[in-house]
This record gives C-alpha cells, sequence and structure tokens, in this order.
C-alpha cells in the first residue's frame, strides 16, 4: 500500500468516528419529557400520583424535544385535563384543557342561627355562587322541606315512614347508593309511599378528596342503580356527604344537570342525645323559619323516636310540608 493510499484510508476512518460521536448526541437525558398519567389510571385521589420519566427513542434529526412541564396543583388530586396524545405538543397545549373552572379552597356547610322565626345566616361563600352553580339552602313563604339524610345506619324504618304517613307528610331522601345496594326494599317503600328521592352519590365519601372522574363515578353509579331498582331516572338533586363541598366541586355536578341542595336547619345527630328524642325536637322548634331546610339523619335513634311529634307541631304552626324540587337556585 503507497503512502498516499494509507492517508487516505486513514482519513476515511477518522471522519466516520465523528459522525459516530454526532449521533450519540441525540440521547442527551434533557431530551426527556416527563408526563402525567391520566385520571383513569389513578386507585386513590387522596394520595399524590409519581410522574413517570420515560427515555425517548433516538430520532434521525438533530432537534430538540420538546418537553411537558408538570404544573403543580394546589392540591394532589388529578385533572380531567387529556392525557398526553401519542405525538409530542408544546406544553402550553395542555393547560389549556379546563372544562370545569373553580378554586378547590375547601368548606364545610354551615348557617348562624337567629331568633325563633327568623331566618338563619349562611356563609359568605353563597354569595359568590355563580349562575353556574346552582344550590338552594332555603325557601320562602310558609313552607318546610324535610329532608332525611340516608348515608349512615338505616334504622328504625318502620317508625319511620308510620310517622310521615299518619301525619300526611311527604318528605326528601337522600340515600346514598351502597345503603340501596343492600336495602333495596328500602328504596321501594320511600318510593311507594310518594316521598321524593335524591342522589346522595354512591359510596358517600367526600368529594374534596376526589377527583373529577370520581366525582363522576359516584354520581352516575348512583343513577344507575336507581334506575335498576325503580325503573326510573333519579331526579337532579344531590347533596354533598358531610356538606363538604369547594367552587370546582360545585360547579362539576351543577355541569351534570344537578341543582346541590344544602340546609337552614340541622343538629348534631350523629350522636347520643343528652335528652332524648326531646332534644331533635327544640333542635328544629326552636329555629322553625319560613322556607326552612331540615336536615335530619336517618341514623338518629331519637330523630326517629321525635319525628312525628315534629312533624304535628309544624303544621299546628301553619306551615306546609313542601319538597325540594320546588326551590330554585338564586339567579
Amino acid at each position: 500500500m503507497t503512502s498516499i493510499t494509507k492517508s487516505a484510508a486513514l482519513l476515511i476512518l477518522l471522519s466516520a468516528t465523528l459522525v459516530g460521536c454526532a449521533d450519540k448526541s441525540l440521547f442527551s437525558p434533557a431530551a426527556e419529557a416527563v408526563t402525567t398519567p391520566s385520571p383513569q389510571a389513578t386507585t386513590k385521589a387522596a394520595e399524590p400520583t409519581p410522574t413517570s420519566t420515560p427515555t425517548p427513542k433516538p430520532t434521525v434529526k438533530p432537534i430538540a424535544t420538546p418537553k411537558q412541564i408538570v404544573v403543580p396543583s394546589a392540591t394532589p388530586h388529578p385533572t380531567t385535563a387529556p392525557s398526553p396524545a401519542a405525538s409530542a405538543k408544546p406544553a402550553t397545549d395542555a393547560t389549556k384543557a379546563k372544562p370545569i373552572a373553580g378554586d378547590k379552597t375547601p368548606y364545610s356547610w354551615y348557617y348562624m342561627k337567629k331568633k325563633t322565626g327568623q331566618v338563619p345566616d349562611f356563609p359568605k361563600e353563597t354569595k359568590s355562587f355563580t349562575a353556574d352553580q346552582k344550590a338552594v339552602w332555603v325557601g320562602t313563604g310558609k313552607k318546610v322541606y324535610l329532608t332525611i339524610d340516608a348515608g349512615g345506619p338505616l334504622i328504625e324504618v318502620d317508625l319511620m315512614l308510620k310517622s310521615l304517613k299518619e301525619n300526611g307528610v311527604k318528605a326528601n331522601f337522600f340515600i346514598s347508593g351502597n345503603n340501596i345496594k343492600s336495602n333495596p326494599d328500602y328504596l321501594k317503600r320511600v318510593v311507594a309511599d310518594g316521598h321524593f328521592v335524591a342522589n346522595h352519590t354512591m359510596t358517600h365519601k367526600d368529594f374534596n378528596e376526589l377527583s373529577d372522574d370520581q366525582i363522576r363515578k359516584e354520581i352516575t353509579d348512583f343513577e344507575a342503580l336507581y334506575k335498576k331498582i325503580t325503573g326510573k331516572e333519579v331526579e337532579k338533586y344531590f347533596r354533598f356527604p358531610y356538606g363538604h363541598y369547594n367552587m370546582h366541586n360545585l360547579s362539576l355536578v351543577s355541569s351534570m344537570g344537578y341543582t346541590s341542595v344544602f340546609w337552614s336547619t340541622a343538629m348534631r345527630d350523629w350522636e347520643p342525645r343528652e335528652n332524648g328524642a326531646e332534644d331533635p325536637y327544640n333542635d328544629i322548634m326552636n329555629n322553625l323559619h319560613d322556607g326552612n331546610v331540615i336536615l335530619m339523619h336517618q341514623g338518629s335513634l331519637e330523630n326517629m323516636q321525635a319525628l312525628a311529634r315534629i312533624c304535628k307541631e309544624i303544621k299546628k304552626k301553619g306551615y306546609e310540608f313542601a319538597l325540594v324540587n320546588d326551590l330554585q337556585p338564586k339567579k
């Protein structure tokens, strides 16, 4: 081999080596993308879901792969933003998908009692409810809305239904789906007696701890079960378990066609009452007012024992018992 041939061969070998180094630069860690799993893949809403960092595949052109930036949320719950598509998109595209607006600051419903006959004051948050956040908590005129929550134990069912029937009272029941599933005859009896039944979620979980998809499932699972047992569609009235809500969830529930029902009278009836049935009777009669939305829990023995007397006395005061679908959200 001549000296000229050797030089040419050496030059070709050196060029191939340099090309190989250039190709390896495309595998730089800086090109890795961060993605967020979709809400459907999340099994626990109360815990933050770790992000995954897939290793990018080599490309044929030395063009930087756009990164998808994870923006910290006020809460660790997954959102309804769509999962990253198969093709890479700029990070700004993912932030545009916000179908449900609203702050996620947690609230717990309450009211401020006044003298007997006077409508209580309500949380300042109600003043910021928008037109698309449908909610009611008090009516007008000589009407009382008796609402009975059945998210806990179903006790004294016979006594409860008898007390209502003998006094000609139609009540509003907010029943959790797990109670209906375990006791379908309970629902059938309530409906047969002409009472109003509304959606109180499937499993009675705190909505402030759930993702949007989990919330939708809680509501639609109840709808499906109610229709399966009764053959009818449930009317679009809803109550947040524990009275826990936030502006985002209120908008989400409203977007599903529901009006959320809060209350203007309640009591600590999830625990034994010191004076037995006298306590719920006094709690209600001492706070009786126009448009009164009364909350009582069926799981309270004292409530069931006092129910007939409460119905009689409210009627004696000149009030009519009404159903919550008579209430209209404030514009």
